[in-house]
């Protein structure tokens, strides 16, 4: 059997292929080229694409695509063969700089935000040298950036890569303050924590509501769900076990660094976890990772729900995004060092987070924003929707004592002062987890716990990197025109934590007193996606992206409107879909179950003794009632929907499907799950809760 280093990153044009296939030159200007971020000469360019057509073909493919992530959230691809026609009626495999370079996919359907009319079909795609080429299904797949004719992004991936751009330039002003000069760019690392389900393919199939939304829009609670704790960490079932490790070993030939892989609390609810990477590739290799789940699970029978909440009354999905940032010399800038200038240092990059994050908590907010994980956050499961820090104990009595000015520790003599002390020996795990916090510092990164599990991790590392980049360049303004700068660094930081401790929490995050509490400190508390939304085209936030070039006015505006517009189309084929298995499934068969019981109690009447038909005359009524009441519960939904185009605003249109459609969903659920309880299982038209939860044994 092959080992795994024989094989990992065996499906990928990673540097390792590079320094084989290219003549030394040329790799070294591509390296040059990629490091640099200046554009790629179409002769170099055409030196690549030729020995990246030949690796590729070597590996089986026959054709290539530019693989691109427009804002539907999920990526995209057109496939084109290698082969160009040759005399004699044969043909030849060719691939050129120009193809490997840019690419016109029809970007007509892809959403835009009224940035493009629809017969305007033009949509450039261009390669991003950052992220290895590699091979998916046969087919070279190229990672590009997609824009508009007129050049404003249309993807995911662009606004990353501007944000990562703007991050660098500013921390790297801030760590030149600090003496290293040898520091060439900072990067953000991320390392995506993906939370799924697995359920049989068979019960998957008979149920609408998972087919179409992705999630049950009806379910009572089954007798055994997650209240004992046993599933979490538990011994993983044969048939899991296979499915994980052929994901893993899919992954490795993508060079993905699956590392760690477990059940989660909710029955059929599992965890995949990566190694850390660069953010631009963490994404990309994101998006792979939740195809390959999904295609995977199908070929053992199985369906992988990636839906925030697909199941009520249990755990949701959720995406934990661990950021940190590093220098391209080897510095965890999130690492305090042992020495008083890297304590310093160390203290700066942490107090530009709090700073960001207050400043910015409705950005924050925004990037997990979707009609999906409003189900989750705020439940037992995910932070509620105030946006907070956890620092831990130790780092928290850090700042406190350098804003009071007081002695930190009972031995220490003097205040602390910056640039001076060597802060105490801070281990890596100086304090336990907060599994409630929504942004906690883990000891050497902050791991954001917002994020819904089918998201793409580009959105919230936008705000993060734009966000982090504004502190880091005020901090930068005021410290670079410093005359005694030990003095103004140590006040910088003492003013910073005194203007944002608001942000810092390092209680329990599911407790209802932290809402109350959150907001009698100013904090936000955005409970849905239309409530936050409006934020994105506030005047700072607008503001903040222009002044750092990561998204223009225009893009900002569309972003808005096609966020606002998949929330309004993603509860419309809810509400849809649930009328359908009212009108369809669920009332008949409720009625024919009414029609069984009365004619039991009909024959039961008849026979020459008295029979007992309290059974059967307490049921009927009862049903008879609960079918009554959905009835006309139905009949104003739908009468609702009638309506629910008649806004001008998209605004407007999101707050009434929240308010009046979303709304009049759970009223019809709840007497449908009271329904489902009365009702004879082989008469209900749809798998049950226990029934999908403990389908795979």
């Amino acid at each position: 059997m092959e080992t795994v280093s024989k094989y990992f990153g065996a499906h990928v044009f990673n540097d390792t292929a590079m320094k084989e296939r290219l003549p030394k030159d040329t790799y070294h200007l591509l390296q040059q080229t990629i490091k640099n971020g200046k554009h790629l000469e179409l002769g170099l360019a055409n030196v690549v694409a030729n020995a990246m057509k030949d690796w590729a073909i070597e590996h089986g493919a026959t054709h290539y695509t530019h693989w691109f992530q427009p804002l539907t959230g999920i990526t995209a691809e057109k496939h084109d063969s290698f082969i160009s026609p040759a005399t004699g009626g044969k043909v030849i495999m060719e691939f050129s700089g120009k193809e490997l370079i840019q690419g016109e996919p029809d970007a007509s359907s892809f959403p835009s935000g009224g940035l493009r009319a629809t017969f305007e079909a033009r949509g450039y795609t261009a390669w991003d040298a950052t992220s290895y080429a590699f091979i998916k299904d046969n087919t070279l797949c190229i990672p590009t950036a997609f824009c508009s004719y007129g050049g404003h992004a249309l993807d995911k991936k662009t606004p990353l890569l501007r944000s990562m751009q703007a991050l660098s330039r500013q921390a790297l002003r801030v760590v030149k303050l600090f003496g290293n000069e040898d520091v060439r760019f900072v990067e953000t690392t991320v390392g995506a924590e993906q939370e799924y389900f697995l359920i049989d393919k068979s019960v998957f199939e008979k149920r609408k509501d998972l087919i179409y939304t992705g999630r049950t829009l009806f379910g009572a609670k089954p007798p055994k769900g997650q209240e004992l704790d046993d599933h979490y960490f538990g011994a993983i079932k044969p048939r899991v076990l296979a499915y994980m490790k052929e994901l893993d070993e899919e992954l490795w030939k993508l060079g993905i660094l699956a590392k760690t892989e477990h059940n989660e609390v909710a029955p059929a609810q599992h965890e995949l976890a990566p190694i850390f990477t660069t953010t631009n590739i963490a994404a990309d290799h994101n998006q792979l990772t939740m195809e390959l789940m999904q295609k995977i699970a199908k070929k053992h029978d199985m369906v992988c729900l990636l839906h925030e909440k697909p199941f009520a009354g249990v755990n949701g999905s959720g995406k934990h995004n661990n950021w940190s940032l590093s220098t391209d010399t080897g510095i965890n800038l999130l690492n305090p060092g042992e020495t008083p200038a890297e304590n310093a240092q160390f203290l700066l990059f942490i107090c530009a987070v709090i700073k960001a994050v207050d400043d910015y908590q409705d950005l924050i907010r925004i990037s997990v924003a979707s009609a999906s994980n409003d189900h989750r956050l705020g439940a037992n499961e995910a932070p509620p929707a105030v946006v907070s820090i956890f620092l831990g104990t130790e780092l928290s009595e850090i700042l406190d004592a350098i804003e009071k000015d007081v002695p930190y520790g009972s031995k220490e003599k003097e205040m602390l002062r910056i640039g001076v002390h060597t802060l105490p020996k801070f281990p890596k795990d100086t304090t336990d987890r907060n599994r409630t916090s929504p942004f906690a510092f883990t000891g050497n990164k902050f791991e954001f716990r917002m994020l819904g599990s089918s998201a793409s991790i580009s959105d919230a590392n936008v705000m993060i990197n734009t966000s982090v980049a504004d502190a880091l360049m005020q901090f930068a303004d005021i410290l670079e025109q410093s005359d005694d700068f030990e003095a103004d660094l140590h006040m910088l930081i003492r003013n910073t934590i005194k203007a944002h401790k608001r942000i810092i929490f390092n209680g329990n995050g599911y407790d209802d007193q932290w809402v109350r509490e959150a907001e009698e400190r100013g904090l936000l508390n955005l409970k849905s996606t239309p409530d936050c939304l409006p934020y994105l085209l506030h005047d700072k936030n607008i503001k903040l992206f222009t002044r750092h070039k990561v998204f223009s006015l225009e893009e900002l505006k569309a972003q808005y409107d096609i966020q606002m517009e998949g929330y309004c189309k993603i509860i419309n084929i809810e509400a849809l879909t649930l009328l359908n298995m009212v009108n369809k499934d669920i009332l008949p068969a409720v009625s024919g179950f009414i029609g069984e019981l009365g004619r039991t109690y009909q024959q039961k009447t008849a026979m020459p003794f008295a029979a007992d038909v309290s059974y059967e005359e307490g049921l009927i009524k009862e049903l008879s009632a609960l079918s009554g009441s959905l009835y006309q519960k139905k009949v104003s939904l739908e009468q609702a929907m009638e309506i629910r185009n008649d806004f001008a605003d998209i605004g407007a249109q999101a707050r009434y499907y929240r308010d009046v459609i979303f709304a009049s969903m759970n009223d019809i659920r709840t007497v449908v799950d009271e329904m489902e309880d009365k009702t004879r299982s082989t008469a209900w038209p749809y798998p049950t809760y226990g029934a999908i939860l403990f389908s795979v044994k």
